[in-house]
């Protein structure tokens, strides 16, 4: 790493990196740019990012992430790090959970908003009055996607 670089440039070159899936090479200016900044909870964030992608320490990289958004609690960004390491290590639940908290601050986040999309829609029960998971639901919803019938309220699937 170039001792030259401030914090931000560490910051600014590990998030183009990451762009690229370079994820080695991102984690690495993260993890320089934390060192140099450690109060920082944006760095703190796309750091412990770095570590659950990288290095796969679950326990660390949450305690990073949930720090930085404690920290920065109005940063969508932040929820969106805190989610996706929850993917990393296959939390659905939980990662829907911070995304969904990310749109309460940015309603219109781009990234958050494909994040959700990528985890799958669910409709609506055709049927109300039925549970989700009965059998006529089930086959009516078939039925519905098949056709190609437009899912009116469809939200993200748990």
């Amino acid at each position: 790493m170039d001792a030259k670089f401030s914090a931000e440039e560490h910051y600014r070159r590990g998030c183009e990196l990451l762009t690229d899936e370079r994820c080695p090479d991102a984690f690495e200016h993260f993890r320089a740019a934390h060192e140099l900044e450690r109060s920082n909870p944006r760095y703190a964030s796309y750091y412990g990012l770095g570590l659950a992608l990288v290095e796969r320490r679950f326990n660390r990289a949450v305690e990073l992430c949930r720090g930085a958004v404690k920290e920065e609690f109005f940063s969508p960004d932040l929820y969106r790090n805190l989610a996706q390491v929850h993917l990393v290590f296959g939390f659905k639940a939980e990662a829907i959970r911070y995304l969904r908290r990310g749109l309460m601050i940015d309603p219109g986040h781009a990234r958050i908003l494909e994040d959700l999309q990528d985890l799958g829609l669910r409709g609506q029960p055709v049927l109300g009055f039925l549970p989700r998971r009965h059998f006529v639901n089930r086959w009516l919803g078939r039925a519905r996607k098949q056709m190609g019938l437009e899912m009116e309220g469809a939200e993200a699937a748990v």
